[in-house]
C-alpha cells in the first residue's frame, strides 16, 4: 500500500507500521526474559534475524529490529539444520551449498572412490551410501527448478567419471559410466524422495500441521514483476 507524499494519511500509517514493530520488540524481550530464567542467555551480538519475503512483494525501508535496546543485524540467508534457507524463499544457495558437502565427503573418501584396484560397482555402492545422501539432504521440500536439477546432475556426473577415471574428453556417454558403477539418474532419486515425503504427509491424521500446511493459502496482494515463485507442487 502507498501513499501520495503529503496526503493527511501519511502520519497515520507511519504510527501503524512503528505500533507494529514495538510489539514486535516487546515480543522479543518478553521471550529474552522467558530464557534468561531458565538459565539460558541469549547473546545479544550473536542474535540475528531474517525477513521472509516469499511473495516479492515490495519491501519498504527496514527500521530494524530491537532486542534490549540493542539493534539485531539483519541476514539475507541463514543455515538451520544443515539447509541454507533465504529470506526470498529461493533454494539457489541451498544448492550450492549441498554441492558442496557432497564434494567434500566425495574428497574425504577419494582414496577409496579413485582406487584402480576396487571394482566399479563397489565404488558406485560407497558413493550411494556415503556422498548422495549429503547431496540430496532436504531435497523433499525443494520448489526445484530445472537449473536446480541441472547442476545436481552436473556435479554427480563429474564425480562418477572421476571415479571411472574417466574426463568428458573421452566421448563417454553418461548412461554408460551409470551402468558401470551401478548408479541411477539424480533426477529419478529427487523424484522418489518427495514422492516419499509425499507419502509420509498424505498418511498423517488430516488435522495435523504438516496436513494443514498443504492446504494453506496466503492473502492476496500484488507481487513483483516477472514470473511467480516457484512451489512444491508445480
Amino acid at each position: 500500500m502507498g501513499l501520495h507524499q503529503g496526503s493527511v494519511l501519511s502520519p497515520f500509517l507511519f504510527a501503524l507500521v512503528m505500533d507494529e514493530l514495538t510489539r514486535v520488540d516487546a515480543r522479543l524481550e518478553v521471550w529474552r526474559q522467558a530464557l534468561d530464567s531458565k538459565g539460558f542467555r541469549l547473546s545479544r551480538t550473536k542474535t540475528e534475524y531474517l525477513r521472509c519475503n516469499f511473495s516479492d512483494a515490495v519491501e519498504e525501508a527496514d527500521v530494524g529490529v530491537r532486542l534490549a535496546a540493542q539493534i539485531i543485524p539483519k541476514r539475507e540467508s541463514f543455515k538451520y539444520l544443515g539447509s541454507v534457507i533465504q529470506g526470498s524463499g529461493d533454494i539457489d544457495d541451498d544448492v550450492t551449498h549441498r554441492i558442496g558437502v557432497a564434494w567434500m565427503k566425495w574428497r574425504l573418501a577419494s582414496r577409496v572412490l579413485c582406487d584402480k584396484k576396487i571394482p566399479p560397482r563397489l565404488k558406485g555402492r560407497f558413493y550411494r551410501v556415503v556422498v548422495r545422501p549429503a547431496l540430496l539432504y532436504g531435497v523433499e521440500c525443494w520448489p526445484v527448478k530445472n537449473a536446480h536439477v541441472q547442476k545436481l546432475h552436473v556435479a554427480e556426473m563429474r564425480m562418477l567419471r572421476w571415479m571411472c577415471g574417466h574426463t568428458r574428453s573421452d566421448k563417454i556417454r553418461n548412461e554408460v559410466i551409470r551402468e558401470k558403477v551401478g548408479v541411477a539418474s539424480v533426477v529419478d532419486k529427487l523424484r522418489e524422495a518427495r514422492l516419499r515425503w509425499f507419502g509420509h504427509v498424505k498418511r498423517r491424521v488430516r488435522g495435523s500441521q504438516v496436513r494443514r500446511c498443504l492446504r494453506v493459502g496466503c492473502r492476496v496482494q500484488r507481487r513483483g514483476r516477472g514470473r511467480p515463485k516457484k512451489y512444491w507442487e508445480r
